[in-house]
């Protein structure tokens, strides 16, 4: 992508909101890794701290997740093994793309996180639309981690209480709503009120290794399946054409580490964009592979009849896979804290802008404005936690606004950034990369539109 001599930032500062809060408001950026300040920018590249195979150990940290425990279920609906790993590897091209876009356009506009890229790349309008739809994906994916939690704990719970219970003889400290509110105020909430959130570097290792002994076990579990475990039907072909599309979701919740990239091409010892590309590639294909282990096999092992959370389709007093379960909540408590720091963080971006409130004039005010947005943040994505017990059904809202970060804002960010070059004639790459750029956003705008339709009137009305 080579770079023409206009500035595609031109208009960053003409905005009626206050530039010095935007400036202030460094959202979403990474705890794992260190960028260099703008101040420090005269001096040159070369000044961040992450070495390439670093920047991929992060990448891959922030790509896996709890999404893995639905792939078996996106494997199911895809209609069988070969739709599941054919619609996976057709994406991954654009997902790879979208990192690609970002990191150029990042070092184009001279911008550090998403959202500030998307504001000098794009201008207000999406600047507004993207730290919106970074908070409401947020919000949700918060709230899936809290059914999540639920859904573990059920299956915990099941195997520790032994003895037999007749119907309508339950303890009410077994009871669901019990245990996701106990955990939710003890563990989750002290984590959430700090205004940093320095431990997501000791946290981001025990996701890795919790993700990845996830994986382990399912595979192993599939090659030496327990006798009981017998699979109801396997597809081999999906329904319809169109019931492929009703795996996008959680593919794109999955392999969606878009938000969270650009700060790490920024911290990158030398951030260029050709190594950036092999850094992606590098990330996005192990991610793949934990992806497609855990669909494949799940899925294998399960058949038609896998729940969308593939734990809980094992057996409750299974030793291994109660570890695994363990592990995925451990995970969870310390991601919810950052989510919604990230939540939290562009909340506050939006507010500061609009009000124009200074540094001095807010120190007195913050503390009790974080207050109120944490608890309130907090308590709404307990209370619908509790009252959506299906994780597939949050996935399947919150996967299309991933789709919008992998390929719509992207692809809005690549076409205005090749028109904002001062050319005197237009090259066929330039015209390619404008006509991938469209495709990109219309795609990405149809994935959004059948997924959330999909959503609001099949999984949310059923």
């Amino acid at each position: 992508m080579a770079q023409g001599t206009g500035s595609i930032n031109s208009d960053y500062k003409d905005w009626e909101w206050s530039a010095d809060a935007g400036e202030r408001a460094r959202l979403l950026q990474s705890p794992s890794v260190e960028t260099v300040p703008k101040s420090g920018e005269s001096q040159g590249n070369g000044l961040g701290a992450t070495s390439a195979l670093g920047a991929v150990f992060i990448v891959v940290n922030a790509a896996l997740g709890a999404g893995l425990l639905n792939f078996p279920a996106a494997f199911s609906m895809a209609g069988g093994v070969a739709a599941g790993i054919a619609l996976q590897m057709c994406m991954l091209i654009f997902i790879i793309g979208g990192l690609v876009i970002l990191a150029y356009c990042s070092q184009a506009s001279n911008e550090r996180t998403y959202q500030e890229v998307v504001w000098a790349v794009c201008g207000k309008v999406p600047g507004v639309l993207c730290e919106v739809a970074i908070a409401v994906y947020t919000f949700g994916t918060c709230i899936a981690f809290l059914i999540i939690i639920g859904d573990q704990e059920d299956k915990i719970i099941a195997a520790l209480v032994t003895e037999p219970e007749e119907a309508g003889s339950s303890r009410w400290y077994t009871d669901r709503k019990f245990t996701i509110s106990i955990t939710a105020f003890l563990l989750i909430l002290p984590l959430s009120i700090p205004k940093e959130i320095g431990f997501q570097k000791y946290a981001s290792s025990l996701s890795v290794i919790g993700t990845w002994y996830v994986t382990a076990v399912i595979i192993i579990k599939y090659i030496w399946p327990d006798k009981e475990l017998v699979p109801v039907e396997i597809p081999t072909s999906p329904s319809t054409w169109t019931a492929v599309f009703n795996a996008v979701p959680t593919i794109c919740f999955g392999f969606q580490c878009h938000v969270s990239s650009v700060p790490v091409f920024n911290s990158m010892k030398q951030p260029e964009v050709k190594t950036w590309g092999a850094v992606v590639t590098a990330a996005m294909v192990i991610a793949l592979f934990v992806y497609t282990g855990t669909g494949v096999c799940g899925f294998l092992t399960f058949g038609a009849g896998v729940e969308q959370d593939v734990l809980l389709s094992y057996p409750s007093n299974d030793i291994p896979v109660a570890l695994a379960r363990a592990f995925i909540i451990l995970c969870v408590l310390t991601s919810y804290p950052i989510l919604h720091f990230c939540g939290r963080a562009v909340l506050e971006g939006l507010w500061l802008r609009y009000t124009g409130v200074t540094v001095e004039e807010d120190v007195i005010r913050e503390r009790r404005r974080r207050l109120l947005q944490t608890i309130s943040w907090f308590l709404l994505t307990l209370l619908l936690a509790l009252f959506i017990p299906d994780i597939g059904k949050v996935i399947s809202v919150i996967g299309g606004l991933a789709a919008c970060f992998i390929f719509v804002f992207p692809g809005l960010c690549l076409i205005q950034a090749k028109l904002s070059e001062i050319q005197e004639t237009r090259a066929i790459s330039w015209w390619a990369q404008v006509s991938y750029g469209v495709f990109m956003v219309t795609l990405g705008a149809f994935i959004f539109g059948q997924t959330t339709a999909n959503a609001i009137f099949v999984d949310l009305t059923a």
